[in-house]
């Protein structure tokens, strides 16, 4: 089954077309990559899906459902949703625990005993567990992103969406991050994630998407589309990437 499907999508911002028909479908326990240049619409795409941002024209479906017609509450769809961003927006004043159990507490209203022992649980498998009364002026950008992706987890979301995680991370912290996101493929999470980091995507994604101009314009294996691509553009991408180090 498809957990996600777009078709479509169109997003302007005023005379600007950021998504000009783009289509995208990720299968159940998939991971697909978003790979591009600054500008591509990897971003937008993600907090489309996520109902962030209202489209212009196109399909959004989240098991089949159209969740993208105007008459869908917003907040029953994120609730199968979970988004990691890539400047935490952790709330400063609440400690560890609580930035995590207030949306299981208050939008799910599940016991504050059932939702901390998952919380804590989460902590523990990303090794803060002793983190869980620390606020997030304490932690490292890594050890807050961590918290980031415990706080999506805590929701038992359908689809998880990722963006460049791990863009505004000290380069030494960037491996604890993708480490976690390797822990979640394992246990069969399906994601989607915009990333500059193309090696990790090699390694950890399904299908890799290489946007350009508001649209898909190759997809395919990470061994194709990182190792042999077929579109001009794709090659064009690759071949500055290669030349600054970076796959």
């Amino acid at each position: 089954m498809d957990v996600l499907t777009c078709r479509g999508l169109r997003k302007e911002f005023g005379d600007h077309v950021v998504l000009d028909g783009l289509d995208l479908t990720v299968g159940e326990h998939q991971v697909v990559a978003l790979i591009g240049a600054s500008g591509s619409g990897k971003s937008t795409l993600l907090r489309c899906v996520n109902l962030l941002e209202d489209l212009d024209d196109g399909v959004i479906e989240l098991d089949g459902e159209d969740i993208s017609d105007p008459r869908v509450d917003p907040d029953r769809v994120r609730r199968r949703i979970g988004m990691v961003f890539q400047s935490y927006n952790l709330f400063p004043h609440l400690s560890v625990l609580e930035n995590i159990t207030l949306a299981p507490i208050r939008v799910h209203r599940r016991p504050r005993a059932e939702a901390e022992a998952q919380a804590r649980e989460l902590l523990d498998r990303m090794g803060l567990g002793e983190k869980a009364h620390a606020y997030p002026d304490r932690l490292s950008g890594g050890q807050q992103q961590r918290v980031a992706m415990a706080r999506a987890l805590a929701n038992s979301p359908r689809l998880m969406l990722l963006d460049e995680v791990t863009s505004a991370l000290d380069p030494e912290l960037v491996g604890e991050v993708l480490s976690m996101i390797r822990d979640l493929k394992a246990d069969g999470m399906t994601m989607v994630l915009a990333t500059h980091e193309m090696g990790f995507a090699r390694e950890v994604a399904d299908q890799v998407c290489f946007l350009d101009g508001g649209r898909v314009v190759e997809a395919g294996p990470p061994e194709q589309v990182l190792g042999d691509p077929t579109h001009p553009r794709t090659r064009q991408f690759l071949k500055r990437i290669i030349e600054a180090g970076r796959l």
